[in-house]
């Protein structure tokens, strides 16, 4: 087990500022990613993102002039 502590051991004063930035960006990605999980993930906003769905193909359809109504 101790080898294992020494393993994750951080020696925080060493640290460079690259390493500090990719550090928190590491961390605040990874938080964004949980608010998007729990967001598209969750029962109250499924109405609201499936009528979003298409929006992409709409787009398209709207630019090429094709407006069949179909997806």
């Amino acid at each position: 087990m101790n080898s294992l502590v020494s393993y994750f051991e951080t020696d925080w004063q060493a640290m460079t500022l690259n390493d500090w930035v990719g550090t928190i960006l590491t961390v605040v990605i990874f938080l964004l990613m949980l608010v998007a999980y729990f967001q598209v993930f969750r029962p109250k906003n499924r109405e609201r993102l499936e009528s979003k769905k298409h929006i992409l193909f709409d787009e398209d359809r709207e630019n090429n002039g094709d407006n069949d109504g179909g997806p």
